[in-house]
């Protein structure tokens, strides 16, 4: 099996998700997913949602250029949990490990906040996102919140402690 490690000159930092280069990696998250997935089948953050106070949105850097986001919310339902939301490179940085560094971050931060589980919601027609989440302990579950069962969506979760 091989491994992929991180880009070394890459860094994960805390983003604004009104910033210029933040905002065009949504915008191309955004175009992505509809190209993959009806309107109803998209269940994406909107920048005004990223910026509320129960949400740690991050970036990868990578040589000064932003090459990848993510993001967690938490939430208070059947459970305290963070919602991962916004996963996302960019398509000349993917396979570098990039998406699994940002996700370690993300259950880290969710933990350091006493957060005992993340879940997610993601399309069948993205293998290699499936295939980090399923490799990073992620099991399937029925859908949680506010999701209805769709035929296009995976709903994931992976117990922290």
């Amino acid at each position: 099996m091989m491994t992929i490690c991180p880009e070394p000159s890459m860094q994960i930092v805390s983003l604004e998700p009104t910033l210029p280069a933040a905002q065009a990696l949504i915008s191309l998250s955004d175009a992505y997913m509809q190209a993959l997935y009806p309107a109803e089948s998209n269940h994406l953050e909107s920048v005004a949602a990223l910026q509320l106070p129960n949400v740690h949105f991050v970036g990868a850097y990578v040589d000064n250029t932003l090459a990848a986001c993510g993001a967690v919310k938490i939430i208070d339902d059947d459970l305290r949990y963070g919602e991962l939301k916004r996963m996302f490179v960019l398509e000349s940085h993917r396979g570098k490990g990039l998406s699994s560094a940002i996700l370690a971050h993300l259950e880290t931060h969710l933990l350091s906040c006493g957060v005992p589980v993340a879940r997610l919601e993601t399309g069948i027609k993205q293998p290699e996102a499936l295939s980090l989440y399923r490799r990073r302990g992620y099991q399937e579950r029925p859908p949680f919140g506010n999701y209805q069962a769709d035929p296009l969506s995976i709903f994931m979760e992976k117990r922290l402690t």
